[in-house]
């Protein structure tokens, strides 16, 4: 298999970008990059400390007067210059996001290519930004509503993802008028930073954009209470974004919060065993599992259990595990030793439980932060895994008898992002797709990146959504103006 060469150290070296330059911070710290596959370092990024932070808000607030006014038509056309840019470099950043993040290199172009279209989305979002005209009361009465760039934003985003999951965030800010601080995740800090540099390099003004790495707490709570921030969007954790909200919160923040899931998946007995298991294995195991949409619980209906565990076991256990840069590669590695080690403790809490393994359960014996893909089946409800998103490459599957309970085992967890049905019955369908507590729920196929549609959670999956038409509604505020006249 063909193996193609890492990005330089000094290809990794990232600086933060405030007020339109690209330095390091004051204090001159960085942190190490560590490539997941060989655990060994690739580059350092840059730290922001509170002198960085103070300097980048008071910019924002100087690049949100002057970005207001860009007329949207004019904002529009940057962004695809922007777009153009990130599809010009996708080749070379591609290499770069799997070198620092582990993905396999086909995964990690795709990522780059739907933040493009992403980019483009806006960019036509930003020209359809329109008010209403409302009829008064009374006949001299003229009352309409316009839409205004909410100010500047702070933005925090994960490192699964750390393109596409950003660019969601800039591109809607940008559209809307509004300036952004983006705070990109310092295990992959180069993908995300190359990105930035793709706007930057379509000509968006100094102050409108900034990009900091560091001390996430820190960031967080020093750009969230500042009274020069005006909306807060975050990708992350449920433990981490429940902090975030209540810390936005006592400051009347405006907030998108994009948490963690733990799919459920229901096969029914008259389901397409072949597709839905071809299907599933492919979404479980893409990016090691480590994706908020991933099929985690996996409820069969017992006429089919056997055979779908064969089938899903059969295909899981074929997938290539190797270094993302390896031609024809299906796994990476996982992308930190936290996950690691969580993934487990995980499987060996479930197999004390009671859980049989199908296939997997063993880290693999050879650099880097590999672990086989794992199915475990007859998966005790008291098992931590069952109650605590994986994140990981770890399929979980028990059967049922009848389809009530399969309904409630998938909203027993306050998750509530997304969720999978696999029937031939349009009946059953349109029941469980109905009852099901989930923001997004997918029916005999898996979830592709889809920008013209949104993308979001409830309970404790989040609230607002990324994506589709209502996403720049995020970032603007509705003014509501009555004139009399005559």
């Amino acid at each position: 298999m063909t193996t193609l060469q890492s990005p330089t150290m000094a290809s990794l070296d990232i600086q933060l970008l405030i007020d339109g330059a690209w330095r390091g911070g004051a204090n001159g710290s960085m942190l190490p990059v560590i490539d997941p596959a060989t655990e060994k370092s690739v580059g350092r990024v840059a730290v922001a400390d509170d002198t960085d932070m103070q300097h980048a808000v008071e910019a924002a607030a100087r690049g949100f007067a002057t970005w207001r006014e860009v007329a949207p038509f004019d904002r529009a056309h940057m962004l695809q210059r922007a777009a153009a840019n990130l599809r010009a470099r996708a080749d070379s950043i591609a290499v770069t996001l799997t070198t620092e993040q582990g993905k396999p290199l086909a995964q990690a172009r795709a990522e780059i290519a739907s933040s493009a279209d992403t980019i483009e989305w806006f960019a036509e979002e930003a020209r359809r930004c329109f008010g209403q005209v409302i009829p008064g009361r009374t006949p001299h009465a003229h009352v309409v509503t316009r839409l205004e760039p909410v100010g500047p934003v702070a933005a925090f985003t994960p490192w699964n993802f750390p393109v596409s999951q950003s660019v969601k965030k800039v591109a809607a800010a940008l559209a809307a008028g509004c300036s952004i601080i983006l705070k990109g995740p310092e295990e992959t800090p180069a993908a995300c930073a190359a990105m930035i540099r793709a706007f930057t390099d379509a000509g968006v003004p100094s102050g409108v954009l900034a990009l900091l790495y560091g001390d996430p707490a820190r960031i967080s709570s020093f750009l969230i209470s500042h009274p020069t921030i005006r909306k807060v969007t975050f990708t992350g954790s449920i433990t981490v974004g429940k902090v975030l909200a209540g810390l936005a919160g006592s400051h009347m923040k405006r907030v998108t919060m994009e948490l963690g899931g733990h799919a459920p998946v229901i096969v029914c007995g008259d389901a397409d065993i072949p597709l839905a298991t071809s299907e599933l294995v492919r979404m479980k195991f893409m990016n090691a599992g480590q994706v908020c949409l991933a099929p985690t619980r996996f409820l069969v209906a017992r006429p089919v259990y056997r055979e779908f565990i064969e089938r899903f076991r059969e295909l899981s256990a074929a997938l290539v595990v190797d270094s993302g840069l390896v031609h024809g590669v299906a796994m990476g590695p996982l992308a930190n030793s936290r996950r690691l080690l969580a993934v487990e403790e995980l499987v060996a809490d479930a197999i004390r439980t009671g859980a049989k393994v199908a296939c997997g359960a063993r880290r693999l014996d050879r650099p880097g932060y590999f672990y086989a893909p794992t199915v475990l089946y007859d998966v005790p409800i008291a098992a931590q895994a069952m109650n605590q998103e994986p994140f990981g490459p770890l399929a979980l599957i028990r059967p049922f008898d009848e389809i009530e309970e399969a309904i409630q085992e998938s909203n027993r967890l306050a998750y509530g992002l997304a969720a999978y049905v696999f029937t031939r019955s349009i009946s059953t369908e349109a029941t469980v797709t109905e009852r099901l507590e989930a923001g997004m729920v997918a029916v005999n196929r898996i979830f592709s990146s889809m920008i013209e549609a949104p993308f979001g959670g409830m309970k404790d999956s989040g609230y607002g959504t990324e994506g589709g038409t209502h996403a720049i509604l995020n970032f603007l505020n509705e003014k509501m103006i009555t004139r009399f006249v005559g």
